[in-house]
């Protein structure tokens, strides 16, 4: 084998890689045969049962007088708190929400307004990275992308911590909080240095202030010149407030417990959920949607004509447009049905800032979208329930609409879910003294051993 670049795809590689095809696939009917429940999923949609949990509950359905099973409008409540209750008592008090919210996740009760003000002093206390870290770590090697910049800065962060492998609670708890008050910075510092150094743009690094919430710092971060309105940071709290958690059994999370299971220190087990909450199918699905929408608009001449953007979900449906993936992004979700509460909120702000922002006509095509999309995929797909945009459906478009990269798209979602993972991560410890170990069932027949002389290539 000729020596090759690290990056590089050879004839070689090219040429295992088809043993790869050739015995990796599994016969569908197995999975049937087995009662493997794919995705931990039946076949309904609905989860397996893998624990227990009093952090957040997810609801979707209801059971009628006939005892039925039937769909409703999502409710979401994290610690038993409805989320729209949290999200509505801040802005009629006039408040932050989201560091609210990580105090109700972290420890079970809302806090007074003397403990929230504690609270947050404490986490502005956290927001400092040790020496020279923004220089030897962040400014070195800087990643196209922002999650595996996060990734790397996390993990590197264990060799700053004298206790890094201490996993009783008061010391998980420290890391923790830690983390959730260095993740805005170490986010928007990796990608100002990757701008800098990949795109030949400025580099201005701000230190964050006290006195802002995590929404009004990640702003002043971002932008040059550090400027905000009111509403921008509002809806950005409300972003991050909805990310924050959202049960057990979403992918990053399970893999927290996963991950602590094994009794591995903190800053690996966020470093996994950070791994899970990269993929398209989870934390980056609004880029999806963003990208989706910038095809739709190049491809139709009236935005309000709803049968051309009939046509074009019907070709997205029909795997002859965009990523011909068959997929309308942002529409439909694994648990909701009917709608996703965390969709409906965001929503329900888009109109003031698409006024502020001059972008009234957009946040009228989403509407049309996702209206006319419900419908074309109720009548084209087999659905066993209700199909509504979820929240990836209007969060890409709020952070377009705030100016953020889209590289920091994903990001955002982490800066919100560490507080999720991270009280998901103590509950484990404390409930848990068994490490996490589903079984997999072998379809591979037994075979009989073949000295070296006599196999044959390939076989």
């Amino acid at each position: 084998m000729a020596k090759t670049r690290y990056s590089d795809i050879t004839p070689e590689i090219l040429e295992l890689s088809e043993l790869c095809f050739k015995n990796g696939p599994l016969e569908p009917a197995l999975f049937e045969k087995y009662d493997v429940k794919r995705g931990l999923r039946d076949l309904k949609g609905k989860g397996v049962l893998t624990g227990l949990t009093e952090i957040s509950e997810i609801v979707s359905s209801t059971v009628n007088e006939a005892g039925q099973t039937v769909p409703c409008r999502g409710k979401l409540y994290y610690r038993g708190y409805d989320i729209e209750d949290i999200v509505k008592g801040s802005i009629e008090k006039g408040y932050s929400c989201y560091e609210e919210v990580v105090y109700l996740l972290l420890f079970g009760e809302l806090p007074t307004a003397e403990e929230l003000e504690n609270f947050k002093s404490m986490l502005a206390c956290y927001r400092t990275l040790p020496t020279s870290f923004v220089r030897d770590i962040i400014m070195k090697a800087p990643s196209r992308d922002m999650m595996n910049t996060l990734a790397r800065s996390v993990l590197t962060l264990y060799s700053y911590d004298e206790n890094a492998d201490d996993i009783s609670i008061p010391n998980v708890l420290r890391q923790s909080l830690q983390l959730i008050a260095l993740f805005p910075m170490l986010s928007v510092y990796g990608y100002q240095a990757f701008r800098h150094y990949h795109d030949g743009q400025s580099l201005f690094i701000h230190t964050p202030r006290a006195d802002l919430s995590t929404a009004e710092n990640i702003l002043h971060l971002l932008r040059p010149d550090s400027k905000y309105t009111e509403l921008e940071a509002r809806i950005l709290d409300i972003a991050l407030v909805l990310h924050a958690e959202h049960g057990g059994g979403n992918n990053s999370t399970f893999t927290t417990h996963v991950v602590t299971s094994s009794a591995t220190d903190t800053y690996s087990s966020v470093a996994a959920s950070l791994g899970s909450l990269k993929g398209p199918r989870h934390g980056g699905a609004n880029i999806k949607v963003v990208k989706m929408f910038e095809d739709m608009k190049n491809k139709i001449s009236d935005w309000s004509n709803e049968g051309e953007i009939s046509d074009y979900l019907t070709a997205l449906l029909d795997r002859k447009a965009f990523d011909k993936s068959g997929l309308i992004y942002g529409m439909g979700h694994a648990v909701y049905s009917l709608s996703d509460p965390r969709a409906d909120i965001l929503k329900s702000f888009l109109e003031d800032l698409s006024k502020e922002k001059g972008l009234t006509e957009e946040f009228a095509l989403y509407n049309r979208v996702e209206r006319l999309a419900a419908e074309l995929i109720t009548k084209k797909r087999k659905i066993y329930k209700g199909v509504s945009a979820n929240i990836d459906f209007y969060s890409g478009l709020v952070y377009s609409m705030l100016g953020l990269p889209l590289e920091l798209y994903t990001p955002i979602f982490a800066i919100s879910r560490i507080s999720g993972w991270s009280a998901h991560r103590l509950e484990e410890l404390i409930n848990s003294g068994k490490i996490i170990r589903p079984s997999y069932k072998s379809v591979q027949p037994i075979r009989e051993y073949i000295p070296i002389e006599k196999r044959s290539a390939g076989k």
